[in-house]
């Protein structure tokens, strides 16, 4: 397998944090974001939608979705589990997990995308180009708000996310809460357990994956 890889991409680093944690090492193939490496040819014809992480199997099948990828992780390496060990608790899992997506990561994307000026005229990642708009931007910054008043009231009950053992939910949230830092939008100080919450799964060795 092949790992395509960006260290300065929130997504790919999801993936290597859920493998560190794994305990897995996989070949790895840096990609040049900023350089505009991920629209060459060469790479168009291993991930047409020109992100990463995309994840290359030995038959040449190609994963370009960073929870996908920690899925079919989970299911060659099952311990320690980071998705769920029940049908029950997978779902869970999953579903808490697309929420943050939803209400955090993609916030943060429109809070960050659609104002840094080295994203001009690259407001979203893909194959095609699509202008900033300052609005959602605006909007995004809002969403990002409730989503760590909301979490924060989430951690008030619990050690972890989905519970109380450490799963792909925390990671995500982790990830998010670092894009969230470079739009300079940290964790509010009256959130105080998102803020010991992150204090812990960030000191973790697998964070600096």
């Amino acid at each position: 397998m092949k790992f395509y890889d960006c260290t300065t991409a929130p997504s790919p680093r999801r993936v290597r944090i859920f493998l560190a944690e794994k305990g897995v090492s996989i070949e790895t193939v840096q990609v040049d974001l900023r350089n505009g490496e991920q629209f060459s040819p060469a790479f168009r014809t291993i991930n047409p939608d020109c992100t990463v992480p995309a994840l290359q199997l030995d038959d040449g099948t190609v994963i370009a979705d960073a929870v996908a990828i920690c899925g079919y992780i989970e299911e060659l390496h099952p311990e320690p589990a980071l998705i769920g060990t029940t049908p029950q608790e997978r779902a869970i899992v999953i579903a808490l997990n697309r929420q943050i997506e939803r209400d955090g990561f993609l916030a943060a994307m429109d809070a960050f995308r659609n104002v840094a000026k080295g994203l001009k005229g690259r407001a979203l990642p893909g194959p095609y180009d699509y202008e900033q708009i300052p609005e959602l931007a605006e909007r995004g910054r809002a969403r990002l708000g409730n989503f760590f008043h909301d979490m924060d009231a989430r951690l008030a009950t619990r050690d972890f996310v989905a519970g109380n053992r450490f799963t792909i939910a925390d990671i995500s949230t982790l990830v998010l809460i670092d894009l969230a830092g470079r739009a300079k939008l940290g964790v509010p100080d009256e959130c105080t357990n998102m803020r010991r919450w992150y204090a812990r799964v960030s000191a973790r060795s697998s964070a600096n994956a």
